[in-house]
């Protein structure tokens, strides 16, 4: 079956609603430019790309990790007392096994030096760099899932904005015809043709449909406040919806990788890698340090004043080795690996549940498609019906029943129709979200 073009039921719904007209400003949104605008306005979405950008920084920073270190530091030190040491007595002619408490150094201390380190082979560092990395493809993934879920709420305010549209159309155009018609009635009333009930039924008909056309239109407001909501502009902004927009092309049955799905896979990937880590956390990790410093020993005293300095110089490496932790390691790998498992079900949960989705979503987008053509037949018959009706009518061929009953079916059709039209509109956009074909261009 060919596929149902929404700018072709549009077109057709104007021209059998022949005075159904719906004002558009000179300033109108499309689809294409409410979506553009939320793409770049809505709020969401742009904490999404900055905790996108927080996962780029925290995997530049695990890779600066890599980078040598190099850090300077000095330090005085003045001794109102100088720290004591024990002398063991038989340096000095004493007695063995006595010691005597002797005050060493000077009061003045002045140590300034720079230190240089460099990791040589940490396990647990390069573990981290890949964990970053994989969390910085999530947070891409999340920007993606963000703009699609924005895309799908602003297209189906949208449709919804448009529908409440063609319905005050349907409206406005019915409401033009009961008028001719309450005319007729009262000219046959003051020819003493009909009775007065028959003219209170006809003005009831035009007040009902007077009222159901105020209704939609607070509809239609509450919607396009939760447009503007979605698309990040001002409540207080004039926003018009161009009924004449087209959908686009039609969405293909054909399934691709849905962002769930990405996420799903790299979450995973993530967890297996936070499970190496955690297995090479018992290597041991080798990392280089250099200093090199200055020392000065400074007395303030007559006869012997003096503030000297010496050099102080040393490289070497230092290597770690984890022995016991008590276990700890052990039940971290023993939790990773339970967390492992529930991602992989995980998976496959989101593969089967998307594959059940896009049979649903194609068989209801089929099944609105036909019911979109029946009821737009449907109510073009039912528009001929009324209007012959209500001709014959005039010309005393059928009575006030025949035109309000056909009038009502009227209606009936028409509304039949929007809710057909809007669940196809509906069922094509959540075919295109579980068969990965939203087409988002990022800003």
């Amino acid at each position: 079956m060919k596929l149902v073009s929404v700018h072709t039921h549009l077109l057709l719904l104007f021209m059998f609603t022949l005075f159904g007209q719906v004002s558009v400003a000179q300033e109108s949104w499309t689809l294409q430019q409410c979506t553009d605008t939320a793409l770049v306005y809505n709020r969401t979405l742009q904490m999404e790309r900055n905790n996108r950008s927080i996962a780029e920084e925290q995997y530049r920073e695990a890779k600066a990790n890599l980078i040598p270190k190099l850090q300077a530091q000095a330090e005085y030190r003045y001794f109102m007392e100088l720290p004591y040491q024990l002398m063991p007595m038989s340096i000095f002619g004493g007695p063995e096994g006595q010691f005597k408490e002797v005050q060493f150094g000077v009061p003045h201390n002045i140590n300034a030096s720079a230190n240089l380190s460099l990791p040589l082979y940490d396990p647990q560092l390069y573990g981290g760099i890949a964990a970053t990395n994989q969390a910085r493809q999530i947070g891409q993934l999340q920007v993606r899932r963000t703009a699609e879920q924005v895309y799908f709420q602003v297209s189906e305010l949208f449709y919804n904005a448009v529908i409440l549209q063609q319905h005050m159309a349907f409206i406005d155009s019915n409401l033009v015809n009961v008028k001719k018609l309450v005319e007729n009635v009262q000219l046959l009333h003051s020819e003493k043709m009909t009775t007065g009930t028959d003219v209170t039924r006809t003005q009831l008909q035009m007040a009902q449909l007077e009222t159901d056309r105020q209704k939609l239109a607070a509809q239609l407001k509450n919607v396009l406040n939760m447009l503007k909501l979605n698309m990040g502009i001002a409540k207080d902004r004039a926003l018009t919806i161009d009924h004449r927009t087209d959908s686009g092309p039609q969405t293909e049955a054909e399934a691709r990788t849905t962002v769930d799905m990405q996420l799903s896979t790299v979450r995973t990937q993530l967890l297996k890698t936070e499970l190496s880590t955690l297995k090479r956390s018992r290597i041991p990790s080798l990392a280089a340090f250099a200093s090199y410093g200055t020392t000065g020993f400074g007395f303030d005293e007559e006869p012997n004043d003096f503030l000297d300095f010496y050099p102080v110089a040393l490289a070497g490496v230092k290597l770690q080795v984890p022995l016991f932790n008590g276990t700890v390691t052990t039940r971290k790998i023993n939790r990773k690996k339970l967390e492992l498992e529930n991602s992989v079900l995980q998976t496959e949960l989101i593969a089967e549940k998307t594959a059940i989705e896009m049979t649903n979503a194609l068989e209801s987008k089929l099944s609105s498609e036909r019911s979109t053509n029946n009821y737009l037949a449907q109510s073009k018959l039912a528009d001929e019906v009324y209007r012959q009706t209500l001709l014959q009518q005039q010309e005393g061929l059928a009575g006030l029943t025949e035109v309000l009953l056909a009038e009502n079916e009227l209606r009936k059709v028409q509304q039949e129709y929007l809710n057909a039209l809007i669940t196809y509109l509906k069922a094509d956009l959540e075919l295109k979200k579980v068969s990965g074909n939203i087409t988002i261009k990022e800003p």
